[in-house]
């Protein structure tokens, strides 16, 4: 579907982006432009691009999730799906769909499909209907850089909260949740969990229990980590990320 199969981001990328976010607001976290094909200008491709757009910068904020299929002619249809962090607000939604849509033009002009995160919401289009389907394909990992004391217990208690998550997200009607847990003594760790709303509560269940799996991959003994897919993502931290 996209270029990249599986993409591990280095810690330097992580650090530069959190620079970028500081200095200049919010910025994508990562993006991935589709190989398969791409479109002119001036095409009806573009035209039903273009009002998929304007559709879901306006459907997603009330509910913070929206898909929205244009056109007639199947090989000219455009897909989307945008969906928004589920603790963020109706303008804080917009605003970051808004962005998205424009960013992902300028980083994937002419491709028929592409997909781009940030901190509080993700967009992606294709040529091809992808509604309900989780998404193998385009997949991301991010990780805190520091280590924690007691590896074996944190990643355990870990695992314990997001999987707990994963389940409350899945049935619930937003497709998310979040938590924290007591790690010890004093140690807490905060996690969400969430879905796009066009998976069924058992696809949502799986493709987080998909991403849970692979914790040990790339965060193993980490103070946070995510992560992070075109259907679902996860993310824990030693400290409250969320808004209240």
């Amino acid at each position: 579907m996209y270029s990249l199969k599986l993409f591990t981001i280095i810690l330097f990328s992580l650090t530069l982006a959190l620079i970028l976010q500081t200095s200049f607001g919010a910025a994508p976290i990562f993006h991935f432009c589709s190989s398969s094909e791409n479109f002119t200008s001036h095409s009806l491709y573009e035209s039903n691009l273009k009002t998929l757009i304007n559709s879901l910068i306006d459907k997603t904020p009330p509910t913070g999730f929206g898909v929205v299929s244009v056109g007639q002619y199947q090989n000219q249809k455009a897909y989307g799906l945008s969906l928004c962090r589920g603790d963020v607000s109706a303008s804080e939604c917009k605003t970051c769909v808004s962005e998205a849509t424009k960013e992902i033009l300028n980083l994937c002009p002419y491709n028929k499909g592409a997909i781009i995160w940030y901190d509080n919401c993700l967009f992606k289009y294709l040529d091809t209907d992808f509604n309900g389907k989780i998404d193998e394909a385009n997949k991301f990992f991010l990780w805190n850089g520091q280590n924690v004391s007691d590896p074996n217990m944190f990643n355990y208690m870990t695992k314990e909260l997001l999987s707990v998550l994963a389940y409350k997200a899945s049935v619930d009607p937003k497709m998310y949740a979040s938590g924290k847990l007591m790690i010890g003594v004093s140690e807490k760790v905060y996690g969400l969990a969430q879905c796009t709303r066009d998976l069924t509560s058992m696809g949502c269940k799986k493709c987080l229990d998909d991403a849970i799996s692979e914790l040990p991959s790339c965060c193993d003994g980490e103070q946070g980590g995510r992560v992070v897919g075109g259907s679902c993502n996860i993310r824990y931290e030693i400290y409250p990320f969320l808004k209240e």
